[in-house]
């Protein structure tokens, strides 16, 4: 039998060695220096895309049977203008998608074509007809407009209870404040944005949030409503000095630069959350890429996130195109319904499925 001396020196180093183990082992793990750790962030199975088609489908769809209830009970039906200046052609593809879109949804619906030497005053003079007619709810200039005319002017010259868009001031203002009223519209894209990780349950509040451009249409309104959610959000821009170490820390990121494949495999976080806003239209070289007729595609569409590199990192990604793309004629849908529901006196639909979700009315 061991005596005292020899089994008690014994014991503690053996009690100190687990301890010195554990330590070393927690710090592994807080440095993530171990590569099988970081392998165990990584999504099992790949990442789930989020599909802007189906989600823009089920809220139209849900907003069809919205319409026929507000129909039925108050004799209204949501009515959206669009005006067009000029004949410059993805303009007027994208028209034509919002027009089938609303006419899915039985909206009213009224085009106003107007040629492209149409003067500033001349255009808002159309803007304004638009505001006094009782059976448009939202009223959408589509842009750009052709040089010379100030955009700005154009976009204050829409009342802000016909601010189908989001742009006017006051509901980017109230957007922004905490405890004031709530915007009545909110811009479409970086809505849809929200829509989508509403729609797949995915968690903003306490997460490290990247967007990725400051522009008034998506980059600063995506930000405001991160921030609402109560996300921690960094927005990076043409001046920000090492994007891709901040992208590195992103639980979610929200790119909206319009560069093709700015984003790449090594600037994700594993298990990050990510969000192309970027539409671009590229040359192809890929010969496997064909038009129905057989051919080899002139241009193919990429977003701002190069998708083959930076997917087998993320938990979840959109692609481009099918991704936020839909949603943003899905939003202006929407926005549209609630401007009806401002005009008879009803509340409005938040942009949230519950109190954790966006409040941008945040105490």
């Amino acid at each position: 039998m061991a005596s005292k001396g020899v089994l008690l020196p014994a014991l503690v180093g053996a009690v100190l060695g687990a301890v010195t183990m554990r330590l070393l082992t927690q710090r592994a793990t807080k440095s993530g220096a171990s590569s099988e750790e970081k392998e165990e962030e990584l999504p099992a199975g790949g990442p789930v895309l989020i599909d802007g088609r189906k989600v823009g489908k089920s809220l139209t769809d849900e907003l069809k049977s919205k319409v026929e209830i507000m129909k039925a009970s108050h004799n209204c039906v949501p009515g959206l203008a669009v005006v067009l200046v000029g004949t410059k052609s993805d303009s007027m593809q994208y028209v034509r998608m919002k027009k089938k879109k609303v006419a899915e949804i039985g909206f009213h619906s009224v085009d106003v074509n107007l040629p492209d030497t149409i003067s500033q005053e001349e255009l808002i003079a159309e803007v304004q007809k638009l505001n006094m007619d009782p059976m448009i709810h939202g009223i959408l200039v589509q842009l750009p407009l052709p040089v010379g005319i100030d955009s700005n002017e154009v976009l204050k010259s829409i009342s802000v209870e016909k601010d189908a868009d989001g742009f006017h001031a006051l509901n980017v203002g109230n957007m922004w404040l905490s405890g004031g009223d709530p915007p009545l519209a909110v811009a479409c894209t970086p809505a849809g944005c929200i829509e989508l990780l509403q729609r797949y349950d995915i968690k903003v509040s306490g997460k490290n949030c990247v967007v990725l451009g400051r522009s008034n249409i998506v980059g600063m309104p995506v930000c405001a409503l991160l921030q609402s959610m109560n996300g921690t959000v960094t927005c990076c821009h043409s001046r920000t000095k090492d994007t891709a170490e901040k992208c590195r820390k992103a639980d979610i990121i929200i790119a909206a630069v319009g560069i093709a494949e700015y984003v790449r495999g090594d600037w994700i976080k594993p298990g990050a959350v990510v969000i192309d806003v970027g539409i671009n239209r590229v040359k192809n070289n890929d010969p496997s890429i064909k038009t129905k007729t057989g051919e080899m595609k002139e241009y193919v569409m990429k977003g701002d996130v190069n998708f083959d590199e930076c997917a087998p990192k993320c938990s979840y990604i959109t692609p481009v195109p099918g991704g936020v793309g839909p949603m943003t004629i899905a939003m202006l849908c929407k926005n549209t319904y609630n401007l009806a529901l401002h005009s008879l006196g009803q509340p409005r639909e938040p942009l949230r499925k519950s109190p954790s979700h966006v409040n941008i009315n945040r105490p």
